[in-house]
């Protein structure tokens, strides 16, 4: 029998990530309700644990904000997201939104290397550009240099920089949804 925590728990996670959806190009990029395997149990686990994932992103966030002098932040929302796996993506920053939007499948990468994905993304968040040009990887050397990575290459479109800093991925991401 289905309890009333569990049903509210379903709900909360199917809500979070109608909501989400909305701050993508496409919704489909998330395509959890069609998972007939896994959909109730993604959702009740975002019903349940969403917020204390969110609340440590956003801390992830502000360590990237105090790399740069507050007059330089952006406004910057962050949340984590099961990403669909035709997207190829382990992490979105959609420039079109307001304030900017960073999108982390969590999944996608082990929880010791979640800065690494925010500080990817927040690189163009702060510029509000998708591509690895010069000023890009200007931008990752100094977040790397404040939160400790290794230096990227500063050479543009180098193809090391679509995928710094470094970290591990997943081999099924979404074991981490299910819980």
């Amino acid at each position: 029998m289905i309890t009333s925590k569990e049903t509210e728990k379903y709900d909360v996670g199917v809500q979070y990530l109608q909501r989400i959806q909305s701050l993508l190009p496409d919704p489909q990029m998330v395509d959890v309700m069609d998972n007939l395997r896994d959909r109730v149990s993604i959702c009740n686990w975002i019903g349940e644990y969403i917020e204390a994932v969110n609340i440590l992103l956003q801390a992830h966030l502000n360590a990237c904000h105090d790399c740069f002098d507050s007059r330089d932040r952006k406004s910057i929302d962050i949340f984590a997201i099961p990403l669909a796996s035709s997207v190829r993506l382990d992490g979105f920053c959609n420039i079109t939104t307001v304030p900017t939007t960073i999108l982390v499948d969590v999944g996608r990468v082990a929880p010791a290397d979640w800065l690494a994905l925010v500080a990817h993304e927040y690189a163009h968040a702060h510029l509000g550009f998708p591509g690895h040009d010069r000023e890009y990887a200007m931008v990752l050397s100094h977040l790397c240099l404040g939160l400790g990575f290794p230096q990227p290459s500063t050479i543009p479109n180098d193809r090391s920089l679509y995928y710094w800093p470094p970290y591990s991925a997943s081999i099924d991401p979404l074991a981490f949804w299910r819980g």
